[in-house]
């Protein structure tokens, strides 16, 4: 099956959702490359990049899992190197 590289951007303004958003990474992690999260205190918030590389429905299935928690926006951004079989 053809995969795809994309990057999941993500900002966590309900603290509260940080458990969830991390078991959710967790059941996806065949698919991530790597993640960094960087807490931005003065604001409250935490803003965290994750790099994929599978299936086009796996990333957007992670990538919605994650926008329909609350307090959560995310945004993906789909490298436009062919895909490989």
């Amino acid at each position: 099956m053809a995969t795809r590289v994309a990057l999941i951007a993500v900002i966590i303004e309900d603290l509260a959702s940080i458990e969830a958003f991390n078991a959710i990474v967790h059941d996806h992690r065949k698919i991530v490359i790597g993640r960094m999260g960087i807490p931005y205190k003065a604001r409250s918030i935490n803003i965290v990049s994750i790099a994929v590389d599978g299936t086009t429905a796996a990333i957007n299935a992670l990538s919605g899992k994650l926008g329909r928690l609350p307090g959560v926006t995310v945004k993906t951004a789909y490298a436009t190197l062919p895909e490989v079989p």
